[in-house]
């Protein structure tokens, strides 16, 4: 994949803050929506304010007269909140790792998987369904683990691969994410055709769901989208010093390898994080960047904290689409997302197009 300079809607803008801020605020307040929206939604309905009091209710020092059944507090809070909240969290960690690879290879159609994180996590997790054993660790069983070490591995040998001296040159580094994904790839593909009967378990697995969240799978998460996250936004200045070339970065003080390393590495565990529990889930980290562009602009300050909101919405309503929409039945969390991406995608490459010729 060649790089090609940004384009100039890529290009960070020197324009009044006041849009932007206000902007977050706003998105900040639709996702608070959204996620009480999930809440109550369901094969159960049940109110917004018998949701909003069943979970104020687990608040120190607030104490609610309970006028629901315990059934309904079980549902709200063992079954349903956690799934919300590890939606949003997955949404905003893919978002966000989108956005930085993005910025960070000066290309708009660059995704969380571009260097094999995808291909890693699922052969450990069809390594994890294969195995003859089942135990866990902690809280989580051997799939999670697996797959979390083999997005980790396969990053880190694209990594060895890639690095020249104390360089690591951006179009090698994808060449080399691109041929171990494919070499990946075709090892996973040739597991599953001999998966036998886990072939149904692990085809759901690969196109990603939120059907078996738990509060133990959100503490595992959390932390590492949370320091992730913050790590990125730190940077995000420097992100926009990025989008002019590494010379003149270099020449305004810079120190662009490390920066390569440390939003490479952020970037990477925030989703090898994620697909490690809910699967590899496509085209979130493409389109809700582009499209937080495309509306607010390339300044990195203000689009990485709002990737990190619209991908949170985007994630919740996509899953709730997913979970309600062929009730009782679920469908898998990577056909709405691709429902969804594809179409965007090729939009996005037809004005590519249209740019460059």
């Amino acid at each position: 994949m060649a790089l090609s300079p940004p384009l100039p809607e890529q290009l960070p803008s020197s324009g009044g803050r006041q849009m932007p801020l206000y902007s977050i605020i706003g998105m900040a307040i639709l996702l608070a929506v959204a996620a009480v929206l999930a809440t109550t939604v369901g094969s159960v309905p049940i109110s917004p304010l018998t949701t909003f009091s069943i979970i104020a209710d687990k608040l120190p020092l607030v104490d609610i007269a309970p006028s629901w059944s315990s059934a309904i507090g079980t549902i709200i809070m063992e079954i349903r909140l956690p799934r919300v909240i590890l939606a949003g969290l997955v949404g905003a960690a893919l978002a966000t790792a989108g956005a930085t690879y993005q910025g960070l290879f000066r290309n708009p159609l660059a995704d969380p998987y571009l260097i094999g994180v995808a291909q890693g996590a699922s052969l450990g997790a069809v390594i994890g369904f294969l195995l003859p054993i089942s135990w866990h660790v902690t809280s989580f069983g051997i799939i999670p683990l697996l797959a979390f070490s083999g997005a980790l591995a396969s990053t880190a040998v694209v990594y060895l691969i890639a690095r020249v001296g104390k360089t690591l040159p951006v179009t090698t580094l994808i060449l080399a994410g691109v041929a171990l994904g494919a070499l990946l790839g075709s090892i996973v593909s040739y597991l599953i055709i001999s998966s036998g009967d886990k072939l149904h378990s692990i085809i759901f697995w690969l196109m990603g769901s939120f059907s078996l969240s738990q509060w133990s799978e959100v503490t595992i998460v959390f932390p590492y989208v949370a320091v992730g996250t913050a790590v990125i936004l730190i940077f995000a200045r420097m992100l926009n010093v990025m989008q002019l070339d590494e010379e003149q970065a270099q020449q305004l003080g810079i120190n662009v390898e490390r920066l390569k390393i440390v939003l490479l590495a952020a970037a990477t565990l925030i989703t090898a994080a994620s697909v490690s529990f809910v699967g590899t889930i496509g085209f979130v980290g493409i389109i809700i960047p582009h499209a937080v562009r495309l509306v607010w602009g390339a300044d990195h300050r203000f689009l990485l904290p709002l990737s990190v909101l619209t991908g949170a919405i985007f994630m919740i309503l996509a899953d709730l689409v997913a979970r309600t929409i062929l009730a009782p039945a679920e469908i898998p969390i990577g056909v709405i997302t691709a429902i969804c991406g594809a179409p965007f995608f090729l939009y996005l490459l037809r004005r590519r197009k249209k740019a460059i010729f």
